[in-house]
């Protein structure tokens, strides 16, 4: 009887139903209003640097301070030109060393971070584990612990005092080598073995196939190293006042006290201005591959 009663119990249901997202329109009200209170805190910085720039002395000195320009003006940016007019080294030479130092040290790093990655995400080697496990703990370090190293082995190799001091480390950051592999991992091999058997090399997998399909993880990283790179100021590797970025010329003037408050804040709205607008350039595209790069076998 006992198990006949346990036979005719209700048998528990083999599948759960899916939870459904049920909010109220109270809940979906005070999330968009949370949300609209952490977008303006996250904007208010940015419309502080626009409308300093903006401003002229008197109001960059007044009392309580305004967060918005009464009498804009271009008289900062006119200060700053004059100031890196008088400088022995032209403004353009500042100009050239930035885009040389930020765009090859980009380009290198997201090619030498892909071609290390891809056999590292589609090949079996002998220690294949070992030197990915060597990549993850470099990025344990901060880039305190390794300047030293650093420069002990830039000045060996004999380029210190170069272009190659800054763009050649920043070629090898591990960052760009895990980012890479871990959305390589995602591809389909057999989306690649399809290509090996049409007779496509190993070189034109990579880079017809490989590097379109990843095109999300380069183009991030391409945001956080030309950032980096940007900010790079070159002190401690490059000496000549010939070969130093505009960073470093802009901070300088920054440094030049009360009477140069106007030129800082022009100052400031270009090294906020070069790095965004290069985000506004990519995200579009980040977010468009992103959403059309899902592939699964």
């Amino acid at each position: 009887m006992a198990r006949k009663k346990d036979y005719m119990k209700p048998r528990k249901k083999l599948f759960r139903r899916e939870k459904q997202l049920n909010r109220s329109a109270a809940g979906n009200s005070l999330l968009f209003a949370l949300m609209i209170i952490c977008g303006i805190f996250m904007a208010l910085p940015l419309v502080m640097i626009v409308n300093n720039a903006l401003k002229p002395l008197d109001e960059i000195y007044q009392y309580p301070p305004k967060i918005f320009v009464r009498n804009p003006s271009l008289e900062n940016f006119s200060d700053l030109f004059i100031l890196m007019s008088d400088s022995w080294v032209p403004f353009s030479r500042y100009i050239l060393n930035t885009v040389i130092i930020t765009g090859f040290g980009t380009a290198g790093h997201i090619i030498v971070a892909s071609l290390a990655a891809y056999p590292m995400a589609k090949h079996e080697f002998p220690g294949k584990n070992i030197m990915f496990q060597m990549v993850i703990l470099a990025m344990m370090f901060s880039w305190v612990v390794t300047q030293i190293p650093n420069y002990i082995i830039i000045s060996w190799l004999g380029i210190n005092n170069t272009y190659l001091a800054l763009i050649l480390p920043a070629c090898a950051y591990s960052m760009g080598l895990y980012l890479m592999k871990q959305f390589m991992e995602q591809i389909p091999d057999s989306l690649l073995e399809s290509a090996r058997l049409d007779g496509a090399s190993e070189f034109k997998v990579f880079s017809t196939i490989m590097m379109p399909n990843v095109k999300p993880a380069w183009l991030t990283l391409a945001i956080f190293q030309f950032q980096s790179m940007w900010g790079n100021q070159g002190t401690g590797f490059l000496r000549s006042e010939q070969l130093k970025p505009l960073q470093y010329a802009l901070n300088q003037i920054t440094l030049g006290g009360a009477a140069r408050a106007g030129a800082s804040a022009a100052v400031q709205f270009i090294i906020a201005a070069i790095p965004i607008a290069f985000f506004l350039a990519c995200q579009s595209n980040v977010l468009e591959t992103m959403a059309t790069s899902g592939m699964k076998e």
